[in-house]
């Protein structure tokens, strides 16, 4: 039974009882962290280098009509609501 107990801890997640949600819920001054990116292809990609990968600390400088302004990485990155809204964080 030992065993089990043990097996079960292994496969628990890190960040278990942190609410996901889109950067794109974010107001202005809030951060978070990036949990992942959805998608596939040259936007991925484009995201990846512009730093929003797995465990990147992201904040909201502005928003308005659903369009950000976010800091990350030291740099300032203007995103249009569809792709903040592929950007999930926690």
């Amino acid at each position: 039974m030992a065993a089990s107990s043990t097996i079960s801890a292994v496969h628990e997640a890190p960040n278990v009882g942190r609410a996901q949600m889109p950067l794109s819920f974010l107001g202005r001054g809030q951060s978070a962290t990036i949990a992942k990116v959805r998608g596939k292809g040259d936007l991925h990609h484009h995201l990846e280098n512009l730093g929003f990968v797995e465990g990147a600390e992201v904040s909201v400088v502005s928003e308005m009509g659903g369009n950000l302004i976010v800091e990350i990485k030291g740099s300032q990155v203007a995103l249009n609501k569809q792709v903040a809204t592929r950007i999930i964080t926690q």
